[in-house]
């Protein structure tokens, strides 16, 4: 579990977003695209789950991507190459449905880009013509446009302060996608990753098409085996678990309220806790 690698993609305004490349052979041989890994930075500390974005059989490694937004991934972020993790389990959740579905539209937001660009690979290899877009609140903090360009047949890119791209967010760019090539242009899968109001809100773009939409969710998980129940969501009316059941779920069943409700639930505690670190 040593880092064998690690790169700072962005750094501005307070956030940093880096990348980790890390010794995991048995999880590199069977993670597949859209599923995570729990990691642990220290016996002390908590698991956090972060998305397998890439991977390398023959050296043995993961790729895993995080911004430091709290304790967690600060303590992650001190780490060097050489260094090694307390514990990583995984490949945890639900692999993509990898599949010829013709024409898929994958809506990435700030590090839900690096959610996207696996699955956008994988729905490649598999036939599919794909659309990506890409937003993030300024240019700096853009990541994987590179990667993405490569396996997408079409890219836009969508910042919140007009510094590259168009002016705004990725949900306008999906809007006028829709209104500018529906009817003639069918998207059979419209795919999101992001912060919660932004998967929220292309659920509400999507709402009125046939198109099948998935999204996945970032819900606060403890235990990532199913055993906490701590990531709790509500599709369809029913109770699932992110960890287990997940973590993608038809977006137009997902009660959003809810899980941004309980997303926020411990947001002043790890402030604190962050003040006194």
């Amino acid at each position: 579990m040593k880092i064998i690698n690690k790169k700072i993609l962005s750094q501005i305004q307070g956030a940093k977003v880096t990348r980790i490349e890390v010794a995991a052979p048995g999880i590199a041989e069977k993670a597949k695209p859209g599923q995570f890994v729990s990691v642990m930075v220290s016996g002390e500390g908590e698991r956090i789950p972060l998305t397998v974005v890439d991977k390398d059989e023959e050296k043995g490694t993961i790729t895993l991507i995080f911004q430091e937004v709290g304790l967690t991934t600060k303590l992650l972020g001190k780490l060097d190459s050489g260094d090694s993790l307390y514990a990583l389990a995984g490949p945890l959740g639900h692999a993509t449905e990898l599949k010829n579905y013709g024409k898929v539209v994958l809506v990435g937001g700030g590090v839900g880009i690096a959610e996207i660009y696996p699955v956008a690979k994988g729905l490649k290899h598999a036939g599919n013509f794909i659309t990506a877009i890409l937003g993030a609140r300024t240019r700096e903090l853009l990541i994987l446009e590179e990667e993405l360009k490569r396996v997408s047949d079409e890219l836009y890119i969508a910042t919140d302060d007009g510094s590259y791209g168009r002016k705004g967010f990725v949900t306008d760019v999906l809007k006028d996608l829709l209104n500018y090539k529906l009817p003639t242009t069918n998207y059979q899968l419209i795919y999101a990753v992001g912060p919660i109001p932004m998967m929220k809100k292309v659920c509400l773009v999507t709402k009125e098409l046939n198109s099948k939409t998935i999204v996945s969710l970032n819900a606060l998980m403890v235990d990532a085996t199913g055993m906490c129940g701590c990531c709790r969501v509500t599709v369809a009316g029913e109770t699932k678990f992110s960890c287990v059941d997940g973590p993608e779920f038809d977006g137009k069943a997902v009660d959003w309220d809810e899980l941004e409700k309980r997303n926020r639930v411990y947001a002043d505690k790890e402030q604190h806790i962050c003040r006194l670190r």
